[in-house]
This record gives structure tokens, C-alpha cells and sequence, in this order.
């Protein structure tokens, strides 16, 4: 009895094979149903093919906060990691010794002030006596250059006030931007000396810069197409672009692409763009990585189907359309990227075509299907 199991054992492999059509596809058997498929249209609209590149994102300003003139560190008046408008009050240095600068200053100033008064007088009282030749020329020059050395000397007194005055302001550090914080790299009571010492830093956060870089046979194809890097991308009038940051399936930040370098990079041979994105809550911080979508193409009206209808023949890709009797044609296409969930059909299809969207492992081309027409939705969720 075993022998005669033998034959058969060995013929099983066969009589699988030949149960499978083109593409691996289950042949029907004699006499079974045709096999129940989903079959749908595909969804025409019209789309915009985007690219997606890597980048990230950058403060527009940012500031190094050092102090201005040399003191003790007096006190801290801000929160590490706060948000700071510009104009607040940060650091107070020693105050002090600017203060006593300044009063001297304001000293030397009004007695600089009298002196130019009573030469003034004096050049005037010269000058009636000299009408009537009770003095000479000479003592009237005299009182002139008296005068005029007097008027210098409150010049220089006025700016050495001026100068007083900006070292005793200097002594309240004060935000120069809208931004927030970062720690105080400083304790109270040590010596901060002028232009030396950081403080601390502030990035602004609102908006904030996204910058990417693009190979030179995109950026060939996104001036021809967009007009990117002609003059068409000054700041809010650039092309839209879409972000996802690292761990988003969709993007969620919106911004505009508003400049693109006047170079491109002898080494690597691509091109810097960059995008302003609206950070309004902050959540965007400088120095985070994102996932750029950006227009690839002008809007025009794409054919899109579902990845499910897609099976693979060799190196070709093929599609399978209902056509008459209910009996299903395989057709070779040439895909695109992924819009709205849907894969974009370049060629191979017309748009009005019965595509079989569930159940291809079931079909083979010229085999009868028992089809079910359903609608596809406009965006695949």
C-alpha cells in the first residue's frame, strides 16, 4: 500500500502548479464559482505631487547675552527657561560706581555751563566797549577764544555725560528680542567683565526657520515648476510646505518656503532652502529634525488607486480592470508617489476604469469574477 501512494505524492507539486496563474494568482478550478472581488473606480482629482526631505529647524534670532561694562553681578531677574519680551530687564550689574561716574559727569557739565556763561558775557561787554574804541581788538579776541573754549569744554562734557549715562544703563542687562531663555550661565556676585562674559542665550520661537537641503536635478525640476529660487519666494509669498516632526505619520506644522540660496554646493551638490513655519504655542524648539513635504509638481488632475490593487509581475506592475462578462484584464502601469493615501497612476490608466481593489490574489487575466462595487473616498484615512 505504501508504494502505490508513492506516484501520487510526487505529482501533487504539479497539480499545484498548475492550480496558479501569471503572477502567482490562484487559477480557477472546473466548475467552481468565480471568486467574490471588491472592485471600485479610481479616484480623478486634482492633486499636487509632493517630495519630502529631511531638515531642521533654526532660530531667526538668536542672541548671546553679555554684559556691557564691568562689575559685580548684583542680581538675576528672570526664571531659567522663561519666555522674555524684548526690553526686560535680565541682569543688574553694580550700579554703584556708574552712578557716582554719572553725578560727576552731571558736576562737570553745569560748572562747564557757568563758565561759558560768564565768557559769553564777557565777550559781550568786549564787544559795546570795542564799538566806542574803549578796549582794544586784541582784548576782545581774547574773550572770544575765551568763549569759544568755553563752549568746547561743555561739549565735551555733554558727551562725557552721555557716555556716564549709557555705562549707568548699561548696568540693567536687558533682552535685545522676543525669545525665550535659557539658563543663567552666572551667579550673583561674581565680576562680569565687558563684551567677555555670556550671560545667557535667547532664541526667539515665533515663527521659526525650517531649512532643508535639495540635489541639483530637483532643484532643476522645482525652478522649472514652481519658479523657486527666480524671485518668486520673498517672505509669505513663497511656495506652502508641510512639516512632520520626528515621530508624526502626517504633517501638522505649516509654513512657506521664502529663500533659496544663490549657490549651490561645490561639495555636495545640493542647494539650501529654507521655509518660515508659524510656532505660535513654541512647541517647535531650534535644533529639531523634521520631515519637509513640499510641492513637486504644478496641480493637474491625477488618477489614484489604492496600494492593495497593485500586484507585481516580474519588474512590471499590474493592475486588474473588470471588463465585459464580468471577466478581469490585467493592465501594466506606471506609478507615482503616494497622495492623500492613494497611490498616483502616471500611465496604464484612463480614470473611468473598474479597478479590482480587494481580492487580487484571487484573479487571474481572462478568469470570471463575481464583483462588488464599492466608492472610494476622495482621501484615504
Amino acid at each position: 500500500m505504501m508504494r502505490s501512494l508513492r506516484p501520487l505524492l510526487l505529482v501533487s507539486p504539479l497539480i499545484a502548479a498548475a492550480l496558479m496563474g501569471p503572477g502567482g494568482a490562484a487559477a480557477q478550478a472546473p466548475g467552481a464559482p468565480p471568486p467574490g472581488v471588491t472592485v471600485a473606480k479610481p479616484v480623478v482629482k486634482e492633486i499636487v505631487e509632493q517630495d519630502q526631505y529631511t531638515g531642521r529647524f533654526d532660530p531667526i534670532e538668536f542672541v548671546e547675552v553679555r554684559a556691557r561694562v564691568t562689575g559685580y553681578l548684583d542680581k538675576i531677574l528672570f526664571q531659567d527657561g522663561a519666555n522674555v519680551k524684548k526690553g526686560d530687564v535680565l541682569f543688574l550689574i553694580d550700579r554703584r560706581p556708574y552712578k557716582a561716574a554719572l553725578e560727576q559727569a552731571q558736576a562737570a557739565l553745569t560748572s562747564a555751563k557757568a563758565r561759558l556763561a560768564f565768557t559769553q558775557t564777557d565777550l559781550e561787554r568786549a564787544q559795546v566797549l570795542s564799538k566806542g574804541g574803549n578796549i582794544s581788538e586784541q582784548v576782545t579776541d581774547q574773550r572770544r577764544q575765551a568763549s569759544q573754549t568755553a563752549q568746547a569744554d561743555v561739549d565735551s562734557a555733554e558727551a562725557a555725560l552721555r557716555n556716564a549715562q549709557l555705562n549707568y544703563d548699561f548696568t540693567e542687562v536687558k533682552s535685545p528680542v522676543n525669545g525665550r531663555i535659557s539658563q543663567r550661565l552666572v551667579t550673583e556676585g561674581n565680576i562680569v567683565i565687558t563684551d567677555q562674559t555670556m550671560l545667557t542665550t535667547i532664541v526667539s520661537l515665533d515663527p521659526i526657520y525650517f531649512g532643508y537641503t535639495v540635489d541639483e536635478k530637483s532643484f532643476l525640476k522645482y525652478q522649472g515648476t514652481l519658479g523657486i529660487g527666480m524671485g518668486q519666494t520673498q517672505r509669505g509669498k513663497g511656495a506652502p510646505i508641510r512639516i512632520a516632526l520626528s515621530g508624526e505619520e502626517k504633517p501638522t506644522r505649516k509654513g512657506t518656503l521664502d529663500f533659496v540660496d544663490n549657490r549651490v554646493d561645490n561639495a555636495t551638490g545640493t542647494v539650501l532652502l529654507r521655509a518660515t513655519v508659524e510656532n505660535p504655542d513654541g512647541f517647535i524648539k531650534p535644533g529639531l529634525f523634521g520631515i519637509v513635504s513640499m510641492p513637486a509638481t504644478k496641480p493637474y488632475q491625477g488618477i489614484l488607486i489604492p496600494d492593495e490593487a497593485v500586484s507585481a509581475n516580474q519588474d512590471k506592475r499590474i493592475v486588474y480592470v473588470l471588463g465585459e462578462g464580468d471577466k478581469v484584464a490585467a493592465k501594466t502601469v506606471k506609478l507615482g508617489p503616494l497622495v492623500d493615501g492613494y497611490r498616483v497612476v502616471r500611465e496604464g490608466l484612463k480614470g473611468d476604469e473598474s479597478v479590482v481593489i480587494n481580492g487580487v490574489a484571487k484573479v487571474r487575466p481572462g478568469a470570471q469574477v463575481k464583483p462588488e462595487t464599492t466608492q472610494l473616498p476622495p482621501t484615504k484615512g
